[in-house]
């Protein structure tokens, strides 16, 4: 899938998850005509930190092509860095195994070109980080790996300045993704940093 259908799809999607959201808007979703009441993903959009959980899951979708809910996402902090870890949950799923593999490829050769869009696109933000990712990009590497049931990209760097900006960016997707990764990294007498 070429990086321009990977946007068009994602828009298509953004659009469709804005159109659910105006639709529902001043409708009567009690009456018997209420149209979206009994719709889950209306109601958790309606439902204050739920609604931003269920907008990144819907524009998440449509941006990376695979289900959220056949995956499973990481964002692990390391001393160098971190990574961005995704699998298919079921080990027969080859059709999400190689979307994730063609997705994690294609975001390794987009931050190594500075081009967060994605990311930009799935948060409706500026991840924390971002600005500093681009500005020293030349010290920043990005490297993708096959994994069992996916892939991850290694992002790695020896500038302070650099892993402190990687890490902001990676709690910011474990904060928004809802992943449930550590913070912060565990050091060798066991504190965190």
């Amino acid at each position: 899938m070429t990086i321009f259908r990977f946007r068009a799809v994602a828009l298509v999607a953004a659009f469709g998850a804005a159109s659910l959201l105006s639709a529902t808007e001043g409708h009567d979703h009690e009456g018997s005509g209420g149209g979206m009441k009994d719709c889950p993903m209306a109601a958790s959009m309606h439902s204050g930190k739920n609604s931003r959980a269920a907008g990144v899951t819907a524009r998440g979708d449509a941006g990376m092509g695979f289900d959220h809910a056949l995956t499973t996402h990481h964002f692990l902090l390391a001393a160098d860095g971190g990574s961005i870890e995704v699998a298919a949950n079921d080990p027969a799923d080859a059709a999400s195994r190689d979307q994730i593999r063609m997705h994690l490829t294609h975001i390794q050769k987009m931050f190594t070109a500075g081009d967060f869009s994605i990311p930009m696109f799935v948060h409706d933000t500026l991840p924390p980080g971002v600005t500093t990712m681009k500005r020293l990009a030349p010290a920043i590497q990005y490297r993708y790996e096959d994994r069992d049931q996916g892939g991850r990209v290694v992002i790695s760097t020896t500038d302070p300045a650099a892993r402190e900006a990687v890490q902001d960016f990676l709690r910011f997707q474990i904060t928004d993704h809802q992943t449930g990764d550590p913070l912060s990294i565990a050091t060798k007498n066991g504190a965190s940093r």
